[in-house]
């Protein structure tokens, strides 16, 4: 009776929210006494490995579906790549990077590389969020800088609409494919270098960035560490279109939520980064218990970690960073050669101005077969949302 009368509490504030027809959760689409009882709730939908699988199977397949991803173009073989101006640092490189996600649009961004010589490194995606400046900001270049230099290769990449991504609009009704798409065509082009080590891939990201990851990781079990930040919520969906714009968390015959989609990683390492200031203030209570149940039924409750931290608010700042790197340093087998006393130091790192860490300039024009806005993309792909 009592999960009859849940439901159909659901069913209401959802037809409210957004109309009968709608299958979109957007933003704060629950609150957070809503959501406590959903996600026990949904709790109750499974109880053992067979019945988690099973409802796995059906989040993952409503996200595919979604956000339509299997019309995308299936492109294989060799990547068409701008890469440039690389600089040696201390301890790392960095260059200028684009690559073709399909014929006519173009992924920028920054590569890190080690300059510590090894045979194979890991890898790690790193998606930015709609904080300010975005990919060329000074926590964007410190993140991948140190992880770069630990002994990844750090693909750092600009959202759809933003830093040169300027093809289409950042709010344009498909964001949330192509970011999906774009993020997989990075992971695939780290895996075609011949110095990256396929079982050894990781990708973090802050707030947008952190849908990102959770999305990718969810659908794609090449990503093999996932750091998703200030982001998992269980009434939260997302702000914006690049992130809810799209029906992936409802169907006619399913409901889920990010929580959820984060726990599709399980049994692979994943720590959730959450903070006092924004809608992940509940995850210790919440989210994360949540998670641990998902995680047991594989015995993995060691490769899953929520690092909460109260007094602080949405952002991925140093405290935040310092727990992603001992993450990836324990589950990715990178060195500890950062400078390290009473907590990490990032001073070796040099920030570099915006103009230094473009693709496109004078001595790189931007590649003549560009498909230029919003609906000349989707013409292309023959995509319309749904809603």
């Amino acid at each position: 009776m009592k999960k009859l009368y849940i439901y159909f509490i659901f069913l209401i504030m959802s037809a409210v929210t957004f109309g009968q027809d709608s299958l979109l959760c957007v933003g704060g689409h629950w609150s957070e006494d809503q959501a406590n009882l959903i996600m026990k709730e949904f709790a109750t939908e499974w109880n053992d490995l067979a019945s988690w699988e099973k409802r796995r199977v059906r989040i993952k397949k409503g996200i595919i579906e979604g956000m339509q991803l299997e019309k995308m173009p299936k492109i294989s073989g060799n990547f068409k790549t701008i890469i440039h101006s690389k600089r040696e640092m201390d301890g790392y490189n960095v260059e200028n990077i684009a690559i073709e996600s399909f014929p006519g649009f173009y992924v920028t961004g920054n590569l890190y590389t080690p300059t510590l010589e090894k045979e194979k490194y890991a890898a790690i995606l790193s998606p930015h969020g709609h904080l300010a400046n975005k990919r060329f900001t000074d926590f964007m270049q410190y993140r991948c800088a140190v992880l770069a230099r630990m002994g990844a290769v750090v693909f750092a990449y600009d959202m759809v609409g933003y830093g040169e991504n300027e093809q289409v609009e950042h709010k344009m009704p498909i964001a949330l494919l192509l970011q999906t798409y774009n993020s997989q065509r990075v992971l695939e082009y780290l895996l075609s270098r011949p110095d990256v080590d396929s079982e050894r891939i990781g990708m973090t990201g802050g707030s947008g960035g952190g849908t990102q990851t959770f999305m990718l990781t969810a659908i794609d079990n090449r990503i093999k560490v996932s750091v998703p930040a200030v982001q998992v919520s269980a009434h939260f969906f997302g702000g914006c279109v690049c992130e809810s714009g799209m029906p992936v968390h409802r169907s006619a015959d399913h409901q889920t939520n990010n929580v959820e989609i984060a726990a599709l990683c399980a049994p692979r390492p994943l720590l959730m980064i959450s903070n006092g200031g924004d809608w992940t203030r509940n995850t210790p209570r919440v989210e994360y218990p949540y998670v641990q149940k998902v995680y047991s039924l594989y015995d993995a409750e060691h490769k899953v970690e929520n690092v909460h931290l109260p007094m602080e608010r949405h952002d991925y700042d140093f405290s935040k960073r310092a727990a992603a790197y001992n993450f990836f340093q324990h589950h990715l087998g990178l060195s500890f050669n950062v400078p390290y006393f009473n907590g990490y130091s990032e001073d070796f790192v040099t920030i570099l101005p915006p103009e230094d860490l473009k693709v496109f300039n004078m001595e790189n024009p931007k590649p003549k077969n560009l498909l230029r806005g919003n609906q000349a993309v989707m013409e292309y792909l023959k995509i319309e949302p749904m809603q």
